[in-house]
């Protein structure tokens, strides 16, 4: 297989994670970083499985009292979930100014930035939701990735160091660093960070498809395809092989065309 394609630029086609997530443990698959981290701040009640019905439900609370610090979470949490970003970055905002200094809050507002594209204004709220001396591996991964998408990989590394140090092992924290240096063209080196993530037992199914996009990107599509096929039914597996062919079968998309999110966020949630 030709090696034309850009590794950067596959990933620059996609709405970057969110990693970060996105969603940002997300990036082609960093984007949406909540997706690729998990989730950050207290645990809300169980919420409806539908996402329309979460925002309804939440967004009766919220308005109800604009200033309840609980009801904003769980209503901009809502609002991310179905995929409207501005909306729960504008509602994250209004509630980090009524509380100030609320590091819960703060975090999501910090990844509801980053879901829109705003690194520099999400790694710098985030930096407000914790400290040096209490920091959060989760938060240290996040502001990672939004260093990656801003192309300072060298210090978004040594973010995913540290949180590595305080959650050894952690396979979003590994993809995360696999990405990275994804984005920096280092595709063996990727590939062995996202193989000890791909080891966990904890690994989700978006590690594996990052594997497997990072795999492909080397020319080794059969194993690739082996990779994206596994723990998916048949159907989406078959979807995610031949999307998987596609990207790696094309030179970069003409100017205008329109961008496609990479097989490593098809159809997968953390």
């Amino acid at each position: 297989m030709r090696q034309r394609f850009s590794p950067a630029r596959l990933l620059a086609s996609a709405s970057l994670i969110a990693l970060v997530g996105a969603s940002l443990g997300g990036c082609t698959a960093m984007s949406k970083l909540s997706d690729v981290t998990g989730s950050i701040g207290p645990k809300a009640e169980a919420a409806p499985t539908d996402p329309a019905r979460a925002v309804e439900v939440y967004g009766e609370r919220y308005r109800a009292n604009p200033r309840d610090a609980d009801a904003a979470l769980a209503y901009g949490q809502a609002l991310r979930a179905n995929g409207q970003r501005a909306q729960a970055a504008a509602v994250l905002e209004q509630a980090t100014i009524a509380n100030p200094g609320n590091k819960a809050l703060l975090a999501q507002y910090g990844r509801a930035l980053a879901d829109n594209g705003n690194f520099q204004q999400a790694f710098d709220v985030l930096s407000k939701a914790h400290s040096p001396d209490n920091p959060d591996w989760r938060l240290l991964s996040v502001q990672g990735t939004a260093l990656d998408q801003m192309g300072r990989h060298d210090e978004a590394r040594a973010y995913y160091a540290s949180a590595l140090k305080i959650a050894p092992g952690d396979p979003g924290v590994l993809s995360n660093l696999g990405l990275s240096y994804m984005l920096s063209r280092d595709l063996p080196k990727a590939e062995d960070v996202l193989r000890q993530a791909y080891a966990s037992p904890h690994a989700s199914a978006r590690v594996r498809q990052n594997l497997g996009l990072v795999v492909g990107l080397q020319g080794r599509f059969a194993e690739a395809e082996t990779i994206v096929k596994a723990d998916l039914p048949p159907d989406q597996a078959a979807a995610n092989v031949a999307y998987l062919k596609d990207m790696l079968s094309r030179n970069d998309a003409p100017r205008g065309a329109q961008k496609r999110t990479p097989v490593a966020s098809l159809g997968q949630s953390d």
